[in-house]
């Protein structure tokens, strides 16, 4: 819930994010929707992870 105490999400910045997902998505956590990209700048995806965390992962393309 949005006025619990403690951490709803986190973000990541990761190298390759293909990769990163395939790791995550071999120990179980599922993508939250699907990959979207911004202005061919930045690729991101959502994880949920440990606890119901909301992880944010991205990407900056060139």
């Amino acid at each position: 819930m949005a006025n619990e105490l403690g951490l709803r999400n986190v973000s990541f910045e990761v190298a390759d994010l293909q990769a990163a997902l395939d790791a995550v998505t071999a120990d179980g956590y599922g993508l939250v929707g699907g990959v979207g990209e911004y202005e061919g700048s930045v690729r991101m995806a959502y994880v949920r992870g440990p606890e119901g965390i909301i992880v944010s992962l991205f990407e900056q393309l060139g």
